[in-house]
């Protein structure tokens, strides 16, 4: 899809207008474009509420955002690690008590490339259990608040859900037997990218028109995500590769996600991210996304399987 909606820049911030009165929950804000996202939305007046899994790093990233944007913006943060269930759930609580409405949350947080096969306490393999499940546990139990909210759930995902198998591989959903970093961290991409389309299918069979879902993804972008989990191998080439015309900055690989969040009446069956150079860099707007990844029957037996793995029942 060459005719971008947005025409030759794509689609920008400035495009955003004043966000006072809206509420943004974003995940992995600390860093890259978890970072820029919420520096973004704040600038622009909106209350954000940061889930991140170290409070350390949380209260520095506050005190940055206070020095960039004034001691005036409305931003706050909660405790949640997305490997941990029982975190996510806690989370999740928390926000529910303390937050009255949802306009957005944006789940941008991800691990990816571990190098070793690594089960999470809840016993799946880590990138699956951080990307997939734990951002599917989150969505469900917030949903109640954001359908109150009228609001909107985006879906950080990344080109890579293309690059490994074209279907999920449910009879070892852990890849004990062929473990490997890129392809199990390409299978979490794609279920988290099929969820936001199931999703979107149960709520239109439901009548259920308070809830936009949406699914985007960063590009190529100068971001800490391999750095923090790849092996030494690939976080050589991947230092590497930042300095190539192929990767962009962390703020522009914030543009697709921002654009899913608040850009109104934008087409929920689009695939969103930046349109050049195989969808790598370039004008932010919507571009083809691969049939596998809308799969109506792997979609439904993902959805029951996460339903079942998590013990966590979505409310539609």
């Amino acid at each position: 899809m060459n005719n971008n909606q947005f025409e030759k820049k794509g689609w920008t911030p400035d495009r955003i207008g004043n966000l006072h009165g809206k509420t943004f929950i974003i995940t992995g804000t600390t860093s890259g474009t978890g970072f820029e996202a919420a520096k973004i939305i704040l600038s622009k007046g909106a209350k954000v509420v940061m889930l991140n899994r170290n409070p350390k790093k949380s209260a520095d990233t506050i005190d940055t955002l206070k020095q960039e944007l004034g001691n005036t913006i409305e931003v706050s943060s909660i405790k949640m690690d997305l490997a941990i269930q029982d975190s996510v759930k806690k989370a999740a609580k928390e926000v529910i008590n303390t937050v009255p409405k949802i306009d957005v949350l944006i789940c941008n947080a991800a691990i990816a490339q571990v190098p070793k096969q690594i089960l999470t306490v809840d016993g799946w393999e880590s990138q699956m259990g951080t990307n997939h499940f734990g951002n599917f546990t989150l969505q469900a139990l917030l949903f109640p608040l954001i359908e109150k909210s009228k609001g909107r759930i985006v879906t950080v995902g990344s080109m890579g859900y293309n690059l490994g198998i074209k279907t999920i591989q449910f009879d070892d959903i852990n890849w004990d037997k062929n473990y490997s970093p890129n392809g199990i961290y390409s299978q979490s991409k794609l279920a988290q990218i099929m969820s936001v389309y199931e999703l979107q299918d149960r709520l239109k069979k439901a009548g259920n028109t308070n809830v936009k879902a949406y699914a985007c993804h960063p590009g190529a972008s100068k971001t800490s995500l391999i750095k923090t989990s790849g092996s030494l191998m690939t976080r050589f080439v991947w230092q590497l590769m930042k300095l190539s015309p192929l990767v962009q900055s962390a703020e522009k690989g914030a543009y697709p996600q921002l654009m899913c969040a608040t850009e109104p009446n934008l087409d929920q069956s689009g695939f969103y991210g930046p349109t050049k150079r195989m969808n790598t860099v370039g004008p932010v707007g919507e571009h083809k996304l691969e049939p596998h990844a809308k799969n109506k029957a792997v979609a439904k037996r993902l959805w029951e399987l996460s339903e079942k793995e998590t013990g966590v029942k979505w409310n539609i």
